[in-house]
């Protein structure tokens, strides 16, 4: 489960953020993530429930998720289409010369402060 891994990278990037603008409490934290970075949500929320229970400044704060899902374009007809649903090959000409355009994201949108 990478997810822990991943929650104490943004606990450590948002308690930054927070000295850095002398923010004494952080009421929510909202992240995007793309359906095809290989994050499961649902532990994402569990690992952070048991991870700011340990930050005095992050005690009480929320967690939103924000998906962004993922698209692929193909170079051989131009077009674009779900990445999920057609996987590698472009569903409108067969090709698999294609390549990721969203969906692999993982960012820290905002942080909400007192």
């Amino acid at each position: 489960m990478h997810e822990l891994g991943v929650v104490f990278h943004v606990i450590r990037n948002v308690k930054q953020v927070a000295e850095e603008n002398q923010a004494q409490k952080i009421n929510s934290v909202t992240l995007q993530v793309g359906e095809v970075s290989g994050i499961i949500h649902e532990y994402l929320t569990d690992c952070w429930k048991w991870a700011i229970k340990k930050e005095e400044i992050l005690k009480e704060s929320s967690l939103y998720i924000e998906p962004i899902q993922a698209i692929t374009h193909c170079e051989a007809c131009g077009k674009d289409y779900e990445t999920v649903k057609y996987a590698k090959v472009c569903p409108f000409c067969q090709s698999e010369n294609t390549y990721l355009l969203t969906g692999n994201e993982f960012l820290i949108k905002e942080i909400e402060v007192d």
